[in-house]
């Protein structure tokens, strides 16, 4: 015979066991998540190439500019990797499914590759360039990174129409910090860009979400920019032209993309206002 008390007791143990069995079913890893954690190795695996390529050789007083170079074109090449695995963890997402920590992982992992990676990036640069000042370089270094968690968190709090951002993409923004310091301007303009983008990053300009076409023309620019990194590295000839030709237009496609998008905007109010007027005509 059982003590009714027993039972009563009983029972929401073996619901707490279930609930306890059950929890981690709900956590776990999809492929898009596999995809996101991708991006978070590339890049802290940046922030160590920079580190024992750059920084340390620096210190150490060593004049290998030959591995400086592999190293620096070693650790883009990782954040361009860390752009791709954002890129398709977002699509395989929307065509599979992610877990409930999707979300927050690739927050989290974009603040690496795309906040921390290039932010010490540009601190690194100010250490090791001619004509930079460490401390100036730093508080560059720490504009971008401060940008790229405000961005990250605006990101989660508001919601936008489909199809655009507010603010330049952190991986773009990213990459397109990278390609000023490789540009090798002069310093003042070098920071005076580096703080401008920064500022893309967290404005309302509106950028195209890279779907259709358009991710597949990122896909493109992202391989190719891998090709002239290579190229720089192992000093093929014109190399480095390439290279500062790729930084440039990567420049440039940062003042221009956003360009396309206010030009859709204000064709959409024109179209609504004749739409509005026809339907007012009697």
């Amino acid at each position: 015979m059982i003590d009714p008390e027993t039972q009563a007791n009983w029972v929401p143990e073996a619901d707490e066991a279930d609930e306890e069995e059950e929890m981690p079913l709900s956590l776990r890893l999809s492929i898009a998540d596999t995809l996101t954690l991708g991006n978070a190795t590339c890049g802290f695996m940046a922030v160590y190439f920079t580190t024992t390529g750059i920084l340390i050789p620096h210190l150490t007083g060593s004049q290998e500019s030959g591995m400086a170079r592999h190293s620096a074109a070693t650790a883009v090449i990782l954040m361009l990797c860390a752009a791709v695995f954002d890129l398709f963890d977002g699509l395989v997402a929307r065509k599979l499914r992610s877990s409930p920590m999707g979300a927050e992982l690739d927050n989290l992992s974009d603040l690496i590759s795309f906040g921390l990676a290039p932010a010490y990036f540009v601190l690194v640069y100010g250490m090791v360039a001619d004509d930079a000042h460490q401390r100036v370089a730093a508080l560059g270094a720490i504009v971008v990174l401060l940008a790229v968690v405000l961005r990250l968190a605006r990101f989660s709090c508001v919601t936008m129409k489909d199809g655009v951002f507010q603010g330049m993409p952190s991986p773009f923004g990213a990459l397109t910090v990278v390609s000023i310091v490789l540009l090798e301007l002069p310093f003042v303009a070098t920071l005076l860009a580096i703080v401008g983008t920064a500022w893309l990053m967290v404005s309302r300009v509106e950028y195209p979400k890279p779907r259709g076409r358009l991710a597949g023309a990122m896909l493109s620019w992202i391989v190719l920019s891998m090709g002239l990194l290579a190229a720089w590295a192992f000093d093929a000839p014109s190399g480095q032209l390439l290279l500062q030709t790729g930084c440039a237009l990567q420049l440039v496609m940062g003042a221009v993309i956003p360009l396309f998008a206010t030009a859709r905007r204000v064709n959409n109010f024109r179209d609504n206002r004749r739409e509005a007027r026809a339907a007012q005509l009697p």
